[in-house]
């Protein structure tokens, strides 16, 4: 069974950083794109960022220039670090691999 595994979230001033890990279970880590989403209370699951196998990183508009989405694949493990961030990045963030989600991880973004 594949497994992923956030951890990380919790709550933050404006302005501050978090970093996000997600440990992976399987096989196919190394070789799949790694995705992270957000959901926030009433809206739909949004893609956040997301690292290819070979290391190439695509991110939404709204975060671009203050995340970085990485991967370490000897440890199986996908990262967001997040800085300067907003009270609409207030969300519950989840790491995905193909069809695989994890249970999520919540960051709140208040002062």
């Amino acid at each position: 069974q594949v497994q992923l595994v956030e951890s990380g979230g919790g709550l933050v001033q404006p302005g501050g950083s978090l970093r996000l890990s997600c440990a992976a279970s399987g096989n196919i880590f190394s070789i799949n794109t790694m995705r992270w989403y957000r959901q926030a209370p009433g809206k739909e699951r949004e893609l956040v960022a997301a690292i290819s196998s070979d290391g190439r990183t695509n991110y939404a508009d709204s975060v671009k220039g203050r995340f970085t989405i990485s991967r370490d694949n000897a440890k199986n493990t996908v990262y967001l670090q997040m800085n300067s961030l907003k009270p609409e990045d207030t969300a519950v963030y989840y790491c995905n691999q193909l069809l695989h989600w994890g249970q999520g991880t919540e960051v709140t973004v208040s002062s």
